[in-house]
């Protein structure tokens, strides 16, 4: 994870934080799905699927440039005691919008750092791992060009 796009404020940086793991979880929400479930809550806003542009750099460092569109499902849910949870997620799913907005509204309360352990964490080493997983596959891959220098006549 980038450390620069993290806030300075401790609680806002840990909730980003959660909040951008709980965005790449996608199916890996369902096994928590009873246990985030299993409060009261009201959607305030339902699962809707959107677009929204992606800008991109040349070079990661150069000027920005719009490069697409892309979908994306939000979602808000309020939980019985009042704390709401957001989510915006990549794509079409809306289910797994709506369980990343109740782990959200959960992460705020005070058993977060229960819910930080039991699910946050293993998702989180779940994902590094498949990155690792996934760099490893395309290093296999990678092409080193090298430039020959012409003899001199």
């Amino acid at each position: 994870m980038n450390r620069n796009l993290l806030h300075n404020d401790p609680y806002i940086a840990t909730r980003q934080r959660w909040m951008g793991v709980l965005a790449r979880a996608a199916g890996q929400l369902t096994a928590y799905e009873s246990a985030l479930k299993a409060v009261e809550y009201r959607l305030i806003r339902a699962p809707e699927i959107g677009m929204t542009l992606v800008r991109g750099r040349m070079g990661g460092t150069g000027s920005p440039f719009n490069l697409g569109e892309m979908s994306v499902t939000r979602c808000v849910v309020r939980l019985a005691d009042g704390r709401t949870g957001y989510s915006y997620v990549a794509g079409r799913d809306k289910q797994h919008a709506e369980l990343a907005a109740l782990a959200d509204a959960h992460l705020q309360g005070a058993q977060q750092q229960d819910w930080l352990n039991r699910m946050i964490d293993p998702l989180a080493a779940a994902h590094r791992v498949k990155q690792a997983t996934r760099a490893a596959e395309t290093a296999t891959t990678q092409v080193e060009f090298f430039t020959l220098v012409r003899g001199e006549d």
